[in-house]
């Protein structure tokens, strides 16, 4: 029954993230397949550059709302379980099962099948998860983000710090003050999906060849998300 919950909850999740917010916002703002411009990828940076700000943020929001609901779904399947069992012991299992719903979202955003798993990089999915799961640490890194993004420039700079700095402050509200493991492991885990995802643009950011923000996106000449930038 339990195994079954977590095979429901995970196919909700990868579901949700497959929605290419990305490509639909990029194809009715006349662009046509996103993944045709710049990075090739479908996520809210690659549509900044290649169709403007409203529709990155829009698609940002979209984005995240896809990890956030898949949380919230999440917690809803399992939720009838921990109110028969009546143990606060189980509670852990209804975190587990958010976690698995939220690293579901990221992996259908990164590897949508409707796509030919080829997606976006997750960060907003990941931060849609995070917010659901603990505001506090979406909140520092969100903050890290934006102070990354407007002392660097770099996008993908911004991202990773943000995303370590999550883990980073939760491993000792994790050891020190109580916090669930499992928030812990969403941050490592999912996080480390999420900087998997950026190789190519550390690569970058090493050799100094990394766009910033603000620049635009070129229309690339190979085949869709084939081009990584």
């Amino acid at each position: 029954m339990i195994t079954l919950k977590f095979i429901y909850v995970a196919m909700i999740g990868y579901l949700l993230g497959s929605i290419p917010f990305g490509l639909i916002i990029g194809n009715l703002a006349g662009k046509g397949d996103i993944r045709k411009w710049g990075s090739g990828k479908t996520g809210a940076t690659n549509v900044l550059r290649a169709v403007g700000r409203k529709a990155a943020l829009l698609t940002a929001i979209l984005d995240g709302g896809k990890g956030l609901l898949a949380v919230f779904f999440g917690g809803v399947i399992m939720h009838g379980y921990y109110l028969s069992v009546g143990d606060e012991r189980i509670l852990w299992l209804l975190r587990s099962t958010q976690v698995v719903a939220a690293l579901a979202a990221i992996a259908g955003h990164n590897w949508p099948f409707i796509l030919g798993f080829k997606g976006g990089r997750g960060v907003s999915t990941f931060m849609g998860g995070l917010i659901a799961l603990c505001p506090i640490a979406a909140l520092f890194s969100g903050e890290l983000i934006i102070i990354g993004v407007g002392l660097t420039g770099y996008a993908s700079l911004a991202n990773i710090c943000g995303i370590l700095g999550a883990s980073a402050l939760l491993l000792p509200l994790t050891l020190m003050n109580g916090f669930p493991i499992e928030y812990l492991f969403y941050t490592a885990f999912g996080g480390g999906v999420v900087i998997y995802m950026h190789k190519d643009n550390i690569q970058r950011l090493i050799a100094g060849t990394e766009r910033k923000l603000g620049q635009k996106a070129d229309r690339a000449t190979s085949t869709p998300g084939s081009n990584p930038e």
